[in-house]
């Protein structure tokens, strides 16, 4: 499957570094999975961000995406077409709105995307439209062209949070939650792939199996368990290979 994750040892580093980062970056969006339940990648719209990339020309018109201080609000797909909208009348191009949104599963910035990578932000938010896997990519790229792969390397969570989170990373703890996550993972709880590729399979579904971890918990049997009996297969609640090949079929990742 295609969110499995592929790219994860792209970094020289220990994996349990990588998916720290990705714990971290996936708590502030729906599920732990890098899109949404249409498979738009998931983003943050940030409106201080269009402010600048725009020169303000839309504070007066459209001070909800526009304003002068920093912030999400709920619905973000809404606030980026209306940025899109916006530039498009005044022939500024994609680049402004883009550029004002993190992307996918480790909410790169869209202006980062020569750090990921990428000439454009188009092009960054047209390879991480394909799979969690272009997704991560983009993040390790970012990581090493940007010289956090060493803070990282280095297990130096407080430096690395200031560089990936911004100045204000101890209102939000970042880097306690980066250490936290790196112990618990570095313990050997590391996700297990094809779990959380099942898991990614079922929610796109409407299966509900709780967070993708990669953990195969109770919420993720009981969806598995579902998927089954809707399926025409065997009754139980584990993955076992005729499970994970429907889903592959039945999600178009086969």
């Amino acid at each position: 499957m295609s969110s499995a994750l592929g790219a994860i040892g792209f970094l020289d580093s220990d994996v349990a570094c990588i998916w720290a980062v990705i714990e971290v970056e996936t708590a502030s969006i729906t599920q732990g999975f890098g899109f949404l339940l249409d498979r738009r990648p998931q983003i943050l719209f940030e409106r201080h961000k269009f402010r600048e990339f725009t020169k303000g020309v839309f504070n007066s018109i459209a001070p909800d995406i526009s304003g002068p201080v920093g912030g999400y609000g709920v619905s973000q797909y809404p606030r980026i077409d209306k940025a899109l909208r916006l530039c498009q009348q005044r022939r500024l191009g994609v680049e402004p709105a883009l550029k004002s949104a993190s992307w996918g599963i480790g909410q790169v910035m869209g202006f980062n995307h020569n750090l990921a990578g990428y000439p454009s932000a188009a092009a960054m938010v047209k390879d991480m439209i394909e799979s969690e896997d272009n997704q991560l990519f983009a993040m390790t790229m970012f990581l090493q062209n940007s010289g956090l792969a060493t803070h990282l390397i280095k297990r130096d969570w407080t430096k690395f949070a200031v560089g990936y989170n911004g100045k204000d990373q101890a209102t939000h703890k970042y880097d306690y939650r980066l250490e936290t996550q790196y112990r618990r993972f570095i313990s050997g709880s590391l996700p297990n792939l094809q779990v959380r590729a099942a898991q990614a399979a079922l929610l796109i579904l409407g299966y509900s199996p709780g967070r993708i971890d990669g953990v195969l918990g109770q919420r993720s049997q009981n969806a598995i368990a579902n998927y089954r009996i809707a399926s025409g297969l065997p009754v139980g609640n584990t993955l076992d290979g005729a499970v994970y090949d429907k889903l592959s079929r039945d999600v178009g990742w086969a």
